[in-house]
This record gives C-alpha cells, structure tokens and sequence, in this order.
C-alpha cells in the first residue's frame, strides 16, 4: 500500500486509522527512491533518538496543559550521500510510549512505515537512490515530530 501525502493528515490517517497499517519497507516503485535492508555494510551510522520535549510525567505541566505532550527526534536533520548504504538506527528511548516512522518521498509519497516500541533499537541499513530532501514523520505525533534527510 503506498500512499501520496498531499495533505499530510490524510496519509496520516490511513496509517494509523482504525485498521492500523502493518509495517513495510520500500517495494515496488518505491524502490526507485529508497531500498532497505537489515544489516548491509554501511559506509556511514547515524543514530536518531525519540527525545521527550514535554510529557505529563515530567512536565512542564503548563506546556503539556496547553500544547499535550510534546515529542521530537533528535537529530532531526542527517545529510546522506546518494547510492551510498547508511545504517539509521531509531532509538525509542520513552519506556511507555511508541513512536513510528513514515518516511517520505520528495514528491511526498510514503515509501516505508515501521513501528518502535518503547525501549528499543530499530537500526536499518538505507540507500537512497534520488537525491533531495526526505522527511521522517512519527504519524503518532505530527506534525512537531519530525525530521529530514538531506540526500545529496
């Protein structure tokens, strides 16, 4: 199932609807942007980490009252070389929250979704294959929780 973003709630919605979308890597056309696999042999390693801004354990309970829990990924900009593997690894470090990724296309097509649990390592190793700016988006805390991937 690929979906165009659009409007990013839609895409949004049809992945986290009532019939929560499994998880999936790059297949078919979106092989022409993004290839995935676990393990590899990456030239470069990144890791992103969940990093909890304002959460109703620890506050600032004003800003949580306000806004409701707040999320970021941290980095939330990589650049990458085009055709070259790099393993991303996405670390959940909240032990009672899940978070997830969708990541997005240039043209805003959704290439792959995964899920991570609270307290795990999710390492992938990826070759994007089109340069240009790819947005990573935890569909479970749009839109503040987000980053890019410059590929160049």
């Amino acid at each position: 199932m690929r979906l165009a973003i659009g409007i990013l709630g839609v895409a949004v919605l049809a992945a986290h609807g009532p019939d929560r979308t499994p998880d999936y890597l790059p297949e078919g056309d979106a092989q022409a942007y993004l290839t995935v696999e676990r393990g590899g042999a990456p030239q470069q390693n990144f890791v992103v980490l969940t990093e909890a801004v304002a959460v109703k354990e620890t506050g600032p309970k004003v800003t949580v009252k306000k806004f409701g829990e707040m999320y970021a990924f941290s980095p939330a900009f990589l650049a990458v070389p085009v055709e070259k593997p790099v393993e991303i690894s996405f670390w959940n470090l909240q032990p009672d929250d899940e978070h997830d990724i969708l990541i997005v296309a240039p043209d805003q097509t959704v290439l792959m979704h995964w899920s991570l649990p609270p307290l795990s390592k999710t390492p992938f190793t990826y070759t994007f294959h089109k340069p240009g700016i790819y947005s990573v988006i935890c569909a479970l805390h749009r839109p503040e929780m987000n980053a890019q991937i410059l590929v160049q």
